[in-house]
């Protein structure tokens, strides 16, 4: 039997800390045994979970007592982690320990140094935050999960029961790990990563100077544009303008109306019935096998496999 220690910390995300609890917990082997022994251990003997006040059941030595330890996102991910917490992570990574975050719990890992050089991934939202301030880490923002060994890292919300029910799959084998899915009433394995859940290039205030233009983008990406077309429309010279969208969003301004028109399609397929030759051709893609090859290299899935998931019936 492993045991799994779930770290609780001040401001967890209930959903995080619930996921490990009920996955592991439910996994049974064969012999009707429980596959897990699981423990909520913390540095108080209380936090606050969102609007629940969880009770801990052990400090931060259960940590040394563990195969496996779960830490959970926390509301805020920008709030710094205690000392002891962060040096009880370092210790067990040292005696080879497994380390897995859930979502934003990618921060506290990174903290403690256990990401530096390694892959990981964390919720969308949080991304780029996390990339200025860890930039040692390999971050993968597209992916449900990364898995590299003794230290594995989860996206947002239902990506950590995905986590979850691998470490499962690593453990214990595909029979267990698929009767742990069907208790959980989902896939073993989902198609895709997370790459097709982020809304992309959504205009925003934060763009001072483009702003307008990126709402030109917005309302004129359904036809065929060129830079020169976009330079005009805001006024500028096309180095001015690609230097500017370089500064404030990241991306060239052709990049970035190709980002628009890949979350215009996402939001036909999922609101509309349109054949996906329609839905190219509607939103600005010159060609329909254009359109599957972008959508796919952005998306990690097909148009129609996207739709499935999206738009179920």
């Amino acid at each position: 039997m492993y045991t799994v220690v779930v770290l609780a910390l001040e401001d967890a995300i209930a959903f995080d800390m619930a996921t490990p609890i009920e996955t592991f917990g439910r996994v049974r082997i064969p012999d009707g045994r429980p596959g897990y022994r699981l423990v909520v251990a913390g540095p108080e003997p209380s936090v606050q979970a969102g609007p629940l006040r969880l009770a801990i059941d052990e400090g931060l030595d259960a940590l040394e007592r563990a195969d496996l330890i779960v830490v959970p996102g926390r509301n805020d991910p920008s709030r710094l982690s205690p000392a002891e917490v962060l040096d009880a992570l370092r210790t067990a990574a040292q005696r080879g320990t497994r380390i897995a975050s859930i979502c934003v719990g990618a921060f506290t890992l990174a903290e403690a140094g256990l990401l530096d050089g390694r892959d990981a991934t964390t919720h969308w939202l949080a991304a780029d935050e996390f990339a200025s301030r860890f930039p040692a880490v390999r971050l993968d923002p597209d992916v449900l999960y990364t898995d590299d060994g003794d230290i594995l890292t989860s996206a947002g919300g239902a990506s950590g029961l995905d986590l979850c029910l691998h470490i499962v799959h690593r453990d214990y084998g595909t029979a267990i790990a698929a009767d742990a899915a069907r208790l959980a009433v989902s896939p073993l394995h989902r198609p895709g990563g997370q790459a097709q859940y982020i809304v992309r290039n959504r205009p925003t205030s934060r763009s001072s100077t483009l702003g307008p233009v990126l709402w030109w983008v917005e309302t004129n990406a359904h036809r065929e544009l060129a830079l020169a077309d976009i330079a005009d429309a805001a006024g500028m010279s096309a180095r001015t303008l690609t230097r500017r969208f370089k500064d404030e969003t990241g991306q060239s301004p052709m990049q970035w109306v190709s980002g628009v028109r890949l979350r215009h399609a996402q939001e036909l397929l999922e609101t509309t019935d349109h054949t996906v030759d329609r839905i190219a051709a509607d939103t600005g893609f010159p060609t329909t096998s254009n359109f599957r090859s972008q959508f796919g290299q952005s998306l990690g899935v097909t148009p129609g496999a996207y739709r499935k998931v999206f738009r179920p019936g």
